[in-house]
């Protein structure tokens, strides 16, 4: 524990242990000077770099010794506790900082110094040379998930309010990379195409009750009904295995060309076949829209990286029906 005074610094009397306000206190046992002792400020600043890792110090001097932990120190006299941030943040690791937000407030009790209380703000980087300060073996970035054992329970708090804090953030940028990149790797949207694949009776019937009444689509009503119900569960289901990626794209420009060469075969007008299609792709994306929250950025985005892939599926079957028609006229 830090050392406690001895001899008042008004008279020099000896300090004595006294009840005062409801609590223990130090005091002069002369003039009476009650000596406050509360908890010491202590800034602590977290960055991140482009790949989401952390920039850590490890302690050249005790307390702690060794360990990892960010770059953190009390704050002077006459400065706000985010300028001692960013001036701990300089004087240990030489990167210049701009205060995004305020993490985390949490009291710390010291065997070295005492009760700390310290405060962490997200740091956003604005300038500097990375090098390790007087206080700092070394410096270096860890990824949030792979961290060391770090000196303080502090920063381990901070560093998972920082990560919550991007969540959302994160799990768009990743989905819309991977969307991007189109390598079938897991998107946000894949909720709602599970939902899609477990309901695709439902939505079939959906479809089915409007195709065979839409006066848009008058030639359906003489589509034998099981006939006309079981190509849409197909149609559906297929989709739905097309966004998983368990089917590609030659396996659904087939389906939809042998779809446009039945229905003109069968006397269909292209405009039915188009109409019926949209009514497909409008009761895919209403049953869709309906199951999803809207109470955050990510349920938005995740509803909007959906109708993308939606429209990207269905513009392919309209143009393969569309050539499946055309290769029968001109046959």
């Amino acid at each position: 524990m830090p050392l406690k005074a001895k001899y008042c610094s008004q008279c020099g009397a000896t300090i004595v242990v006294r009840e005062v306000e409801d609590r223990q206190r130090e005091v002069c046992s002369s003039c009476g000077k009650v000596f406050y002792r509360n908890p010491l400020p202590v800034a602590a600043s977290v960055i991140l770099n482009e790949d989401r890792e952390v920039l850590l110090v490890k302690r050249k001097n005790e307390p702690k010794k060794g360990m990892w932990c960010l770059p953190i120190g009390f704050a002077e006299i006459n400065e706000t506790i985010a300028d001692a941030a960013q001036r701990e943040l300089k004087e240990e690791t030489g990167v210049e900082g701009q205060v995004l937000r305020m993490l985390d407030v949490d009291s710390y009790e010291s065997d070295f110094y005492g009760d700390l209380l310290i405060v962490t703000f997200e740091m956003k980087r604005t300038g500097g040379v990375e090098q390790a300060g007087d206080d700092a073996e070394t410096i270096s970035h860890f990824p949030l998930n792979w961290l060391p054992q770090l000196a303080f329970s502090s920063n381990e708090k901070a560093l998972r309010v920082c990560s919550e804090a991007h969540a959302e953030e994160w799990a768009i940028q990743d989905s819309f990379s991977s969307l991007q990149a189109d390598e079938g790797r897991e998107l946000l949207s894949d909720a709602l195409v599970a939902l899609i694949q477990d309901n695709a009776q439902q939505l079939t019937k959906l479809w089915f009750d409007e195709v065979r009444c839409n006066p848009t689509t008058d030639s359906y009503s003489r589509i034998n009904p099981d006939e006309l119900f079981a190509r849409g569960f197909t149609a559906i289901s297929q989709f739905g295995r097309w966004l998983k990626g368990h089917e590609a794209d030659q396996e659904v420009r087939a389906f939809y060309r042998t779809l446009g060469r039945e229905r003109k075969t069968q006397g269909f007008a292209v405009h039915e076949v188009m109409s019926s299609l949209s009514l497909l792709r409008k009761h895919v994306w209403t049953y869709a829209r309906s199951q999803g929250m809207w109470a955050s950025p990510l349920d938005v985005y995740r509803a909007l990286e959906l109708d993308r892939r939606i429209a990207l599926f269905f513009d392919k079957a309209v143009y393969h029906t569309a050539l499946g028609f055309h290769e029968v006229a001109n046959a």
